[in-house]
């Protein structure tokens, strides 16, 4: 996540130079040469000519010099993605690596990283700065030989016969035009290094995921039967870790409990059917089709053992499951998903203020306001991981009371490791 995170900040901040110093400067190279020589062969073609040929070693020597840098940027675009992501992802890991006392590794690490980046930043300045004194000297050897041109002209000392004569006002502009003739070169060169940077953060982008668009989908005209056949689901940047494969069906308008052993994938399951989970193998079908996932995923109440929160009171917080839900109905499934006595205790009602930690809540308050979003949205399906888990068994029972009744008709899909909840289910499907 956290190198991720630094592609797409940082990246982005390294295509400032291409687009507003390289590109510029490109055009301004293509054009602004041809323009000087056309003009300076008024005064001497010869003299406009050596200037056309000497663009042959600058621009092979632009190119070499390019190259280089190009693999040096790259490296330290890598070295520095690498220190971004580990910084993130250790200060999310904070109290893990405070509770462990991993302080010193991961300072290690971190300097390690840190060092890496320098290196990697010299390498590339080095390089930047050899380029550079390589193309100035290719540009000061060419307005020296236009000079050496125009004198030995001027003085007759040349030691082949001259196509032309030049006067010394021709010689003064020519010479002059030679000096402005490498300028848009020179700048070109200078804003070369922003080029490999820009080129080399475009590349990093693009392998970045596309976000993908989901057209607005229509509700089910009646809770839906969804089918899993074989399906093996993959985890890990390329899947490399596969669970499965699966093979249950879960009839419309029923309740269907999933049990077994922590680890066998029960909660995958419920993570391949809302799209957090991809999908290696085998197929998933709602009301026998397969292209109905998507339509599935808009009209489905969900309630993980993780609950994000985000910072904003405890109605804004409940309301996302239905942002145009009035006040009434969120205060209404509040009460019902058993937040009253939290409301209570705090004394400031639906307006409390919660932070994205849910700091101050316990593990069954943050369960109740998942089950409140679920209530809320009130979608003809539900998926429900570990609904009365962190709840004492009186409270556990109540939570039951309440989906089961408020769920009569919709399609449930519920994980569960209580005995209890499963023995109420209409349905048991065991993955032990």
């Amino acid at each position: 996540l956290g190198e991720a995170v630094a592609d797409t900040v940082d990246s982005i901040e390294d295509l400032g130079g291409y687009h507003a110093q390289f590109l510029p400067s490109q055009r301004a190279a293509v054009l602004g040469p041809l323009v000087i020589a056309v003009a300076a062969a008024a005064g001497s073609w010869v003299a406009a000519a050596i200037m056309l040929t000497t663009l042959i070693p600058f621009g092979l020597g632009l190119w070499l010099a390019g190259t280089a840098a190009g693999r040096a940027a790259d490296r330290q675009l890598s070295a520095l993605s690498r220190l971004s992501g580990l910084f993130v992802d250790r200060v999310r890991a904070l109290p893990v690596i405070t509770a462990f006392g991993a302080e010193d590794r991961v300072g290690r690490h971190l300097a390690d990283a840190t060092r890496e980046v320098a290196a990697r930043t010299l390498s590339v300045l080095k390089v930047a700065f050899l380029s550079g004194a390589v193309l100035e000297f290719f540009a000061a050897l060419s307005v020296a030989l236009v000079a050496v041109y125009c004198g030995f002209n001027l003085l007759e000392l040349q030691p082949f016969p001259s196509p032309e004569k030049l006067t010394l006002a021709q010689a003064i502009f020519v010479l002059a035009l030679a000096v402005e003739f490498y300028l848009p070169l020179r700048r070109l060169a200078a804003a070369y290094h922003d080029k490999q940077i820009g080129e080399a953060a475009m590349a990093r982008l693009n392998t970045c995921p596309s976000p993908t668009v989901e057209s607005p989908q229509r509700p089910f005209d009646a809770p839906p039967e969804i089918e899993l056949e074989n399906v093996v689901i993959g985890y890990g940047g390329y899947g490399e870790t596969q669970i499965g494969p699966y093979s249950l069906k879960i009839p419309a308008g029923s309740v269907t409990a999933i049990c077994g052993a922590t680890g066998v994938g029960k909660s995958s399951i419920l993570h391949a059917l809302l799209g957090l989970a991809p999908v290696v193998s085998g197929s998933i079908t709602v009301d026998r089709q397969g292209d109905n996932l998507g339509r599935l995923r808009a009209n489905v109440g969900w309630a993980g053992q993780t609950v994000a929160l985000i910072s904003g009171t405890l109605k804004e917080n409940i309301r996302l499951a239905r942002p145009n839900a009035k006040d009434s109905a969120v205060e209404d499934v509040a009460h019902r998903a058993g937040l009253g006595p939290l409301i209570a205790a705090r004394g400031q009602g639906l307006d409390l203020m919660l932070d994205h930690r849910g700091s101050g809540l316990s593990g069954g308050e943050r369960r109740r306001i998942a089950i409140a979003r679920a209530l809320l949205k009130d979608a003809p399906v539900w998926l429900l991981d570990e609904p009365t888990a962190d709840l004492d068994a009186e409270s556990a029972a109540a939570i039951a009371d309440v989906l089961l009744a408020a769920g009569a008709g919709k399609t449930i899909v519920l994980v569960t490791h209580s005995e209890a909840l499963a023995a109420r289910a209409e349905n048991c499907v065991n993955l032990s």
